[in-house]
């Protein structure tokens, strides 16, 4: 009688439901961890020598995390928080520059010296 009374039909269901309730949750908290980590390794810590957001424990880095942990919570994208982050921080914030008109100079300039490097040891080369 004991047993048909825990594992009647309602009490089962709720069981069950609270169940995959709080897996869905620890599913859900653990994709936000994960993106948390992936987005906060992209970015500097404005107070620290070089060192991402997700290794400092600085104050800042702390906001930073609670912001990027907000705006996952909201369902925005990793490209949208970080474009957010530049925008209220600059550039500065984030390891790798974005590829734009500001600072392409940044990303042609080490091809360009190498060319010119080349075309001087050719010549030299040529010359002897």
């Amino acid at each position: 009688m004991k047993f048909n009374l825990l594992f009647n039909k309602p009490s089962f269901l709720l069981v069950l439901s609270i169940l995959f309730f709080t897996l869905l949750i620890n599913n859900v908290n653990a994709n936000i961890e994960d993106n948390l980590k992936k987005i906060t390794l992209k970015l500097r810590c404005m107070t620290c020598q070089n060192q991402t957001i997700y290794d400092s424990e600085a104050d800042f880095s702390l906001d930073i995390k609670k912001i990027v942990i907000q705006k996952l919570q909201n369902n925005e994208t990793e490209k949208e928080i970080i474009n957010f982050l530049i925008q209220r921080y600059g550039e500065y914030i984030v390891f790798e520059p974005q590829m734009n008109k500001q600072n392409i100079f940044l990303w042609f300039f080490p091809f360009v010296i190498m060319a010119l490097s080349l075309v001087f040891l050719i010549l030299r080369i040529k010359k002897n």
